[in-house]
């Protein structure tokens, strides 16, 4: 049975080509979306499209992910933090370590894995993949993820994200001290040309705005606090270390020394929505994982991590 996966293009989005975006949205390259392209299953009702179609604003995108690149998820029993839950939505705590959702490159088990074990309902609309995914966290990055469990809710809580109305607050953990307290970051982000597994500022990537705070400061370090405006993929982690501060433990934009076994020093501590429903702004916080409160406690003690 092939998975269908359906993208509704939004206008940040808009020019984009079509093969690359499918590229961004999916798990499949943009070389496979190009072949998809082709033979038809990848299309859009009413419009002839080529690989260099330029996407337009509402173009409704219909993804037809061949049999060999769909794998049956089989549940995992995690015993998954669940810090809120109702007919429609949920707030999860994804522990660091933990990949959101499967792909066809990488079979281990993933926080899809554990929702489909401890939660009855899950929206489809992402496909047998990404069941109830609405936005996703690197993987180690710990902190709190919403889930939709409807249709509904899941095109309410995509909407908040692209209307930018939801609150996503960051606890980060970063070299370097700063001079000043607060300050945006306004940096477009894209695919690092000279290594297609990085993200970096460059000149025709995304629109993407960070805002930060500082909350301690120590001897080479610094504890700050991150607003999202936009959400580019690995957006705190390139802008900081565009402006000269990168995460401490990240593998992929920190020094060659990394610090840790945990990846970056990174936790999504609050997210804040309007109920798909009743329309009721709901916020929730959750605690830094044990080993980041251990490393402020040694920066605070000693000066340094160990």
């Amino acid at each position: 049975m092939k998975e269908l996966i359906e993208i509704i293009v939004t206008k940040d989005k808009e020019n984009e080509r079509i093969d690359k975006l499918i590229s961004d949205e999916t798990e499949l390259s943009r070389m496979k979306a190009k072949e998809l392209i082709e033979s038809k299953a990848i299309y859009i009702k009413d419009k002839e499209i080529k690989p260099n179609y330029r996407v337009k604003e509402n173009d409704f995108i219909i993804v037809e992910v061949p049999d060999d690149e769909v794998y049956e998820i089989e549940p995992v029993f995690m015993d998954l933090d669940i810090v809120y839950e109702d007919d429609d939505c949920l707030v999860v705590n994804k522990p660091s370590g933990l990949v959101v959702h499967p792909s066809s490159t990488s079979k281990e088990p993933t926080l899809v894995h554990g929702l489909m074990a401890q939660i009855k309902n899950l929206s489809g609309i992402n496909g047998i993949m990404r069941p109830g995914i609405v936005h996703r966290i690197d993987k180690d990055t710990s902190g709190l993820l919403m889930v939709a469990k409807s249709d509904l809710a899941h095109n309410s809580l995509v909407n908040q994200l692209v209307e930018k109305t939801t609150t996503r607050k960051y606890i980060a953990l970063v070299y370097g001290e700063f001079e000043h307290t607060n300050g945006k970051i306004t940096a477009p982000i894209g695919r690092d040309p000279n290594d297609r597994k990085k993200m970096a500022v460059v000149e025709n990537g995304k629109h993407a705005i960070t805002h930060f705070k500082v909350l301690e400061k120590y001897d080479g370090f610094s504890l700050i606090e991150c607003r999202l405006e936009t959400g580019r993929t690995h957006q705190i982690r390139v802008h900081m270390k565009y402006i000269g501060h990168p995460l401490v433990g990240d593998p992929l934009y920190g020094p060659k020394k990394i610090i840790g076994d945990h990846g970056q020093f990174l936790h999504a501590k609050i997210i804040g929505f309007k109920h798909p429903k009743t329309n009721e702004y709901l916020e929730f916080d959750s605690e830094l994982p044990d080993y980041f409160i251990n490393a402020i406690e040694e920066l605070r003690k000693n000066g340094k991590i160990s």
